[in-house]
């Protein structure tokens, strides 16, 4: 029986205090349910190393990258960020953003991949922003290009919130493609242009977005064949998300999810799957709506 292959480091979880808005602990109970769960017994599990400061280079500005290595990132930078950057959050940036390389090159053998991490969509290539410190999409994106494994990236982002960082780093190269359906009012208050947005009134109910969805997703391989799909399954669009202005229910996620890992499975797509966004002052609340995503992305192994 195939099984899917999952990439997660224990230092994923940069232990920050429980009242923090970022429910860094999020990423150990989500392993938990996991391992515990039925996904678990179908999954392979894979620990990635440090991503190089040469990879993170490739979309992020060498100062910056240097800055975060060395945990000396400016105090107006770190306030963007959201927190501070010291050894636990740094060496955390690194070994999501690997994550994510492995999941890709995980998706490009095996067909699907998912990282329990990345999504950190909101860094820019200059800095990071909105809880994000390195951009582990476009690092991955431009790494598999630079070697030549892939030749077309698709990035489809359905966290709640703008991909802006994706767009900003990604603008102007045609061997990427950014897609970005998510709350028209929400942060950030400037938005980017990715190569298709989709902004969306407050209060969307499952039906109505997976309309939109359905509506979407061709479009996004319109006059486009990607090699590789990295998809943004971010929660956050929850009705109970504390940062969310949207109102899907678990299932409209879980169908969400779904119909995305089917769409491309079904035309030979690979799709790596990145966390994304989710928020919750209860931990077990905002993992357990993470884990429907692997329990959708295991029925297309």
């Amino acid at each position: 029986m195939p099984l899917l292959p999952i990439v997660h480091a224990p230092d994923y979880d940069a232990n920050f205090d429980p009242g923090h808005r970022f429910p860094m602990g999020k990423y150990t109970r989500l392993m938990e349910l996991i391992r515990d769960s039925d996904t678990g017994s179908r999954s392979v599990f894979h620990a990635p190393a440090p991503a190089s400061a040469a990879w993170l280079s490739l979309a992020h500005e060498r100062g910056y990258v240097d800055q975060v290595l060395a945990c000396k990132v400016p105090l107006p930078i770190e306030r963007e960020i959201g927190f501070p950057v010291n050894e636990r959050v740094s060496l955390r940036a690194r070994l999501a953003t690997a994550g994510t390389v492995m999941a890709a090159r995980l998706a490009l053998h095996g067909g699907i991949a998912c990282n329990t991490a990345g999504g950190s969509h909101h860094a820019r290539r200059a800095q990071g922003a909105g809880f994000c410190t390195f951009n582990d999409v476009a690092v991955a994106a431009l790494l598999l290009l630079a070697d030549g494994e892939v030749g077309r990236v698709l990035v489809v982002d359905l966290d709640v919130h703008q991909g802006d960082g994706t767009a900003e780093i990604c603008a102007g190269i045609d061997a990427i493609r950014t897609v970005s359906m998510h709350s028209e009012k929400n942060y950030p208050v400037r938005k980017q242009t990715s190569s298709v947005d989709v902004a969306l009134p407050d209060g969307v109910r499952d039906e109505a977005y997976l309309e939109t969805l359905d509506w979407l997703l061709p479009r996004s391989i319109d006059n486009f064949s990607p090699d590789l799909v990295f998809y943004n399954a971010g929660v956050d669009p929850h009705e109970h998300d504390r940062l969310g202005r949207l109102s899907l229910t678990d299932r409209g996620l879980k169908h969400r999810d779904r119909r995305v890992f089917s769409f491309f499975r079904q035309r030979g797509i690979p799709v790596a799957s990145v966390l994304g966004g989710g928020y919750s002052r209860d931990v077990d609340a905002v993992a357990r709506r993470h884990l429907m995503t692997f329990e959708a992305a295991s029925e297309f192994v």
